[in-house]
C-alpha cells in the first residue's frame, strides 16, 4: 500500500454571479464537465488523460451505469489557456453538470476552482500539484494525485544523492513554474542550498534559446525542469546542442509519453517522477486491469501515465457517485460521497479521503526514458 501525507486544500472562492443552481441531468444521463488543453502544444495532456477516464466509464456504462444511469464525460477544449478554461467552466455549470472533473494544470486550475466553489460543485482530480490549489482547505476540491513539492522533494533527494548538487531550474513563466519553483526552493533549503541558476519560459511556447543560454552559462550538474512537454523537448534539445552534457529531471505534468515522443531518440536518460503507479509493468493490480482494458478497448487507446491518471481517477469519481446515489446524486451528495470514500485502495494505489482531507495521495516515484520510445520504472 502506498503512505501518504495529509495537506489542506486550496480555497477561496470570488463571487461568482449568474450560476445555475438546478441540478437536473440531462435524459437520465449522469453529466461530468472537463476543461482541458485538447488542441495547441500541451493538447497531448488533455486527449490521453480523457481517453483513460471514458475508458473506465465506458466500462461502468457496459455494465449499466451508476443506478442504471449512463455517465457521460463533456470535454471542453481550453487549449491550456485560464480565460478559455473560465468561459469554458461556465457554460459547463449553467449545463448543470454535476461534477467538474480533470481538468488540466495549474492556471486553469486555479482560475476555474473559484467558479466550482461558488457553485457548490466538486472540482475532482484536477491534473496538478499545485499547493496553491490544497491549501487552505476546500471543501469542492478533492485531489487524487500528490503534489509537486512531493515531486520535486523525490527529485532533489536523488539528485544530491548522485553528488549532483549544482543544480538549476528551467520553469514555465506561470502559476504552475512558480509552484514547482517553490517545490525546488524548499527541498533546496532545508538543504542549505538553492538553484544555481533560473530561467523561465511563456507558456504555450517553445522560445527556449535566452533560457538555454542563462541556464548552460551556470554549469549545472542537472536541470530541473517545470513545463509541458512541447517547451521541455524544445530546452532539452538547444542545451545539448550548446553543449550541456548534465541531466534532465521533469515532474509529472510534462506529460512522459508526450515527452518521450516529443524527443524520440534524443529521450534517453531524461528523468520524469510520476504520481501513478506504471502504466507498463502489470507488477500492481491496477496496472493489470489498466492494461487489460486498454487492450480490449483496441482503436487507438494507449496506456502511459496520463491515461493510467485518467483512468484511475475515473475509478474514485464512480466510487463517489456510487455512495452519493442512495441519497439521490445531486452536487451535494457527490461531494459526502468522495469524503466517504476514507482509504480506499485501488490495485495497490490508495486514496484516502475523508470530511477535513481531500489530498488523496502522496505517491511519488522516479521513472527514465530510454531513446526507443519507452518508460524505465
Amino acid at each position: 500500500m502506498i503512505n501518504r501525507r495529509r495537506f489542506s486544500i486550496a480555497a477561496g472562492a470570488a463571487a461568482v454571479a449568474g450560476i445555475s443552481t438546478v441540478h437536473a441531468q440531462p435524459n437520465g444521463k449522469i453529466l461530468i464537465g472537463q476543461s482541458a488543453a485538447l488542441t495547441g502544444p500541451a493538447a497531448q495532456l488533455g486527449l490521453q488523460f480523457a481517453q483513460g477516464a471514458k475508458l473506465y466509464f465506458d466500462l461502468v456504462n457496459a455494465q449499466g451505469g451508476v443506478e442504471r444511469r449512463q455517465i457521460e464525460l463533456r470535454s471542453l477544449d481550453d487549449g491550456y489557456e485560464p480565460e478559455r478554461c473560465i468561459e469554458n467552466t461556465r457554460k459547463l455549470l449553467a449545463d448543470d453538470v454535476l461534477a467538474l472533473f480533470g481538468y488540466i494544470g495549474t492556471p486553469t486550475s486555479l482560475a476555474a476552482l473559484p467558479l466550482a466553489t461558488q457553485a457548490k460543485t466538486a472540482f475532482v482530480a484536477p491534473f496538478t500539484g499545485a499547493m496553491a490549489l490544497r491549501t487552505p482547505f476546500n471543501r469542492y476540491a478533492f485531489h487524487v494525485r500528490a503534489s509537486y513539492q512531493d515531486e520535486t522533494a523525490l527529485i532533489v533527494k536523488q539528485l544530491t544523492q548522485l553528488g549532483l548538487d549544482r543544480i538549476a531550474v528551467f520553469y514555465q513563466n506561470d502559476a504552475y513554474g512558480k509552484a514547482g519553483l517553490d517545490g525546488v526552493n524548499l527541498a533546496l533549503s532545508a538543504l542549505g542550498r538553492k538553484p544555481v541558476a533560473l530561467a523561465t519560459v511563456e507558456r504555450n511556447s517553445v522560445d527556449v534559446a535566452a533560457a538555454v543560454q542563462t541556464l548552460r552559462a551556470a554549469e549545472p550538474h542537472a536541470i530541473v525542469q517545470i513545463s509541458a512537454y512541447k517547451s521541455c523537448a524544445a530546452f532539452i534539445r538547444a542545451a545539448r546542442k550548446a553543449g550541456f552534457g548534465g541531466q534532465f529531471f521533469n515532474v509529472s505534468f510534462v506529460g512522459t509519453q508526450a515527452l518521450a515522443d516529443e524527443l524520440g531518440k534524443d529521450a534517453a536518460g531524461v528523468v520524469v517522477s510520476q504520481v501513478m503507479p506504471s502504466p507498463y509493468s502489470p507488477t500492481s493490480a491496477i496496472a493489470r486491469e489498466f492494461i487489460a482494458a486498454v487492450k480490449t478497448a483496441g482503436g487507438d487507446a494507449r496506456a502511459n501515465f496520463s491515461s493510467m491518471e485518467g483512468y484511475l481517477s475515473a475509478k474514485v469519481l464512480v466510487d463517489g457517485l456510487k455512495r452519493a446515489a442512495g441519497k439521490g446524486l445531486t452536487r451535494e451528495s457527490l461531494v459526502g460521497g468522495l469524503e466517504a470514500l476514507g482509504s480506499q485502495s485501488y490495485g495497490g494505489f490508495t486514496v484516502n479521503f475523508s470530511a477535513t482531507d481531500h489530498v488523496g495521495s502522496s505517491f511519488v516515484n522516479l521513472s527514465m526514458l530510454t531513446g526507443d520510445g519507452r518508460v524505465r520504472t
